[in-house]
């Protein structure tokens, strides 16, 4: 009887073991490279590159200077890259000393899924939204594979013994003009995670321009529509494995609570506001249905829906817990109730070339590093949380992204 008793305790803890590996997905996908495309919370230099260098002190925690990132180091996308065992990406408009032979990053600060009707200058948002990421990436794509079939040819004709002269003169001279080794290899496209996390300016622009939340919800769907067909368009590339983050709590972020705390009371037990919270849970909630229906379009395709939303929402939440000081305020600012002034950002200076908004003693104790963006520290809290799919559908680690549902 005793006998029966452990067999039958083994057999049921091999079947729970069992349906975990089948949901939680067991194999390591080996990813050569990535590809990512979003805003801010996910740029590595495309903004800097093209608009806007970051000033110090951005970057001050891990890389010592300014890096491209909205932050005083690492983001979750590097986070990311490390646990992939893959360097960190660089900005497809970085062209000094970039590196994409594991992947590109499109994304840039601003940045929204639909185009903006305002200009950069005058609307604050990037001319670089979603549409204009995946024209680049497909570009890229056939460039690149271009670049590498031309060299397999050189070095075809570099081989040949008439040649053996000059060889190593003019194969210099080539791989210096293209990069060929700086570039993905053919199977890279279709082995690589693609990354997404973008949408959380797509509210904010609506606010910035006057809309009602209301207004704001009933753009959702196109919001959505657009993201989708990116998606379908990168998949007709041959991508397969996709991680795509859902958007931020808003009502929860320093920027937006000191801009609109003063006129909206309806705030929760932690101090976030309700109602941009609701749009931000609202755009989300199409987001992921929007997943589910790519997933019956595109059967070949790995879609993981990240919740971010709730990861940084338990982070705020659980500030104090965590060891963290008030999540509301900014490390790096100037001002005001949340150490933060749009007028005055983290680096500004004052007429006298003097820095005026400076950073806090230890980044590593902040949530916020400038009011719009999250610390290092902050990154790496959500990351750990995400990393091994506790806040995704289905729940695959970020290394099974490649297991498909059932």
């Amino acid at each position: 009887m005793e006998f029966k008793v452990c067999a039958l305790h083994f057999l049921l803890i091999a079947n729970i073991l069992l349906v975990q590996s089948s949901v939680l997905g067991s194999n390591k996908c080996n990813f050569p490279a990535i590809f990512n495309f979003g805003d801010s919370n996910s740029d590595t230099g495309g903004f800097s590159a093209a608009f806007s260098p970051v000033p110090p002190p951005y970057g001050e925690t891990f890389f010592h200077a300014p890096a491209g990132r909205n932050s005083d180091g690492r983001l979750i996308i590097d986070f990311i890259a490390e646990s992939l065992g893959l360097p960190y990406l660089s900005a497809f408009l970085d062209s000094v000393g970039s590196n994409f032979s594991h992947g590109a990053n499109f994304a840039t600060s601003a940045s929204t899924i639909r185009p903006q009707n305002l200009s950069l200058s005058k609307g604050g948002y990037s001319p670089i939204s979603l549409d204009v990421q995946q024209v680049e990436y497909s570009g890229f794509v056939a460039r690149s594979q271009a670049v590498r079939a031309k060299g397999s040819h050189l070095q075809q004709v570099f081989s040949c013994p008439s040649w053996s002269v000059f060889a190593s003169f003019y194969s210099s001279l080539y791989y210096a003009g293209l990069s060929l080794d700086s570039l993905p290899e053919k199977d890279y496209f279709s082995r690589a995670l693609y990354t997404f996390d973008i949408g959380q300016n797509d509210i904010t622009a609506g606010l910035d321009t006057n809309l009602t939340l209301e207004e704001i919800k009933a753009q959702v769907p196109d919001m959505i529509g657009q993201f989708s067909s990116v998606i379908k368009e990168v998949y007709s590339l041959g991508g397969r494995s996709f991680w795509i983050h859902n958007t931020a709590p808003l009502g929860c972020l320093t920027y937006v609570l000191d801009a609109l705390a003063a006129t909206t009371p309806e705030v929760d037990r932690y101090g976030c506001l309700i109602p941009y919270n609701e749009a931000s849970q609202h755009f989300n909630a199409k987001l992921h249905e929007a997943v589910v229906q790519l997933r019956e379009e595109l059967p070949l395709a790995a879609i993981t829906y990240v919740d971010i939303y709730s990861a940084k929402y338990a982070l705020i939440s659980q500030a104090k817990e965590l060891g963290f000081e008030d999540p509301f305020r900014a490390c790096c600012g100037y001002g005001g109730k949340y150490n933060y002034s749009r007028f005055a950002r983290c680096g500004s200076k004052n007429g006298a070339g003097d820095v005026l908004a400076k950073s806090c003693k230890d980044p590593s104790a902040w949530i916020s590093w400038d009011g719009i963006h999250f610390t290092e520290a902050a990154n790496e809290w959500i990351f750990h949380r995400i990393a091994d799919g506790s806040f995704s559908d289905p729940p695959v680690s970020i290394e099974s992204a490649c297991s498909r549902c059932s």
